[in-house]
């Protein structure tokens, strides 16, 4: 890609196959993933920041229910939504986080007022939402995160358990646009990695985390180094999967430290982390990433992941399954 900007979007690795998705679901996927992408180009384009280009993308897709963050989010076995969400600016190595919020429209939004409005990194669960009201942050009610399909999802998962399901949400209305959902494995995320014409790299991720989660239950996406990092003198990383395998690995950090420290390109970086020490740990998921000279990459050991490129010099460019670009 050389020196211009760069951008990659994922929105969850996990069981996408050819023949689990109808025609319908996969082109409402691969039109969701252009919009993602494009709403952090169009940033980029206009000479903005990384930084911005990365909350623009999440956003896109915290606002489809088609993905597992933000409205479309996966339930608790309370049934309840229960978000995490990180961003971090190559420059400074500036972050912010939050876990555990239940009624934030754009949870990465807040993790980016937590890093430029607050005197920390990570607020999780009222203290957060506290914080969220304090700074004017859109909120809604329970019934705008209901998605059929995440209902459906957790309805299966606890009668597994041999558990009763919850209740509905109030006020749920069933949309036909969050019908095409498609339950990729009980979990999911999204996330951004960008590389604006300043060279300076960031990266965000965002999640509606496990389907039947318990016990406050956080994984990585929320967690700086795990779910999502950037550094100028590395690259930036948004990843998706298993969070606890993630976060025992450090799967962002362990990847833009293969790029700084041992000078590796940064898809063998990639794939050293996640088709090796993930694979062997036996986690699975994907990353994204971005590299300050413009380089993108991707790798994921599941059957697919919904992902989109696109660059100054590169036309956009959305997979879904293992054998597409």
């Amino acid at each position: 890609m050389g020196g211009g900007w760069a951008l990659a979007a994922h929105g969850g690795a996990g069981v996408i196959e050819r023949g689990l998705l109808r025609p319908d679901q996969e082109a409402a996927y691969r039109r969701a993933m252009a919009h993602a992408a494009e709403a952090g180009a169009a940033v980029l384009r206009a000479g903005g920041r990384a930084l911005a280009a990365c909350e623009e993308g999440v956003r896109a897709m915290e606002d489809d229910p088609l993905f597992n963050a933000g409205r479309g989010s996966a339930f608790t076995a309370d049934g309840e939504v229960e978000m995490d969400a990180s961003i971090m600016d190559g420059r400074d190595l500036a972050a912010g986080a939050v876990a555990g919020v239940i009624s934030i429209k754009n949870p990465v939004s807040l993790a980016r007022a937590v890093m430029e409005r607050s005197p920390h990194v990570f607020l999780v669960g009222h203290g957060a939402e506290a914080f969220a009201r304090s700074e004017g942050l859109e909120t809604a009610p329970p019934a705008y995160f209901f998605t059929l399909r995440r209902w459906s999802a957790l309805e299966h998962a606890l009668d597994e358990r041999g558990l009763p399901p919850p209740p509905r949400p109030a006020g749920v209305v069933d949309d036909l646009a969050a019908a095409l959902a498609h339950d990729e494995g009980k979990r999911g995320t999204v996330g951004v990695v960008a590389r604006d014409v300043y060279g300076d790299v960031a990266a965000a991720t965002s999640t509606g985390g496990t389907t039947g989660k318990r016990w406050g239950r956080v994984g990585d996406s929320a967690i700086i180094g795990a779910g999502a990092y950037a550094s100028n003198r590395g690259c930036a990383v948004s990843a998706t999967g298993a969070g606890e395998y993630f976060i025992r690995l450090a799967v962002a950090k362990e990847i833009c430290a293969l790029v700084e420290h041992r000078g590796l390109a940064l898809q063998a970086a990639a794939d050293a982390v996640v088709q090796e020490q993930l694979t062997a740990l036996g986690g699975d998921g994907g990353v994204i990433a971005v590299s300050p000279d413009g380089a993108v990459a991707w790798s994921f050991n599941t059957a697919g992941m919904y992902r989109a490129r696109i660059g100054a010099a590169e036309p956009l460019t959305v997979g879904l399954y293992k054998d597409d670009p």
